[in-house]
């Protein structure tokens, strides 16, 4: 089973900013679009962000649309999220994942195969 890995999460006030990363050892990313999730204490792991193997295409759900910007550098195998103007609505731990096939159903958890660990991110008022 191959594990992603998760990084740059932490504490910071409303308004601030974090970048997150996720990288993947060896061809793991090689043709394949990559999803970030997200999941608050209590409730579902929600989608976040999307983005195909060339960059040409990506999604956001509609509480980080215009926020968040989900990049990636093919090179070094890794994926980001720069999260701006940051709320405490968008505490949760943070998960990077593979995706399955291209854009259909990339909404759908079942639509991805590897996951990382998470990385927590906290926004206090």
């Amino acid at each position: 089973q191959v594990q992603l890995v998760e990084s740059g999460g932490g504490l910071v006030q409303a308004g601030g900013s974090l970048r997150l990363s996720c990288a993947a050892p060896g061809r793991t990313f090689s043709g394949r679009a990559v999803g970030w999730f997200r999941q608050a204490p209590g409730l579902e792991r929600e989608f976040v962000a999307f983005i195909s193997w060339t960059a040409y295409t990506t999604y956001y759900a509609d509480s980080v649309k215009g926020r968040f910007t989900i990049s990636r550098d093919n090179a070094k195998n890794t994926v980001y999220l720069q999260m701006n103007s940051l709320k405490p609505e968008d505490t949760a731990v943070y998960y990077c994942a593979r995706k399955v096939g291209t854009v259909s159903d990339l909404y759908n958890r079942a639509s991805y195969d590897y996951w990382g660990q998470g990385t927590q991110v906290t926004v206090s008022s």
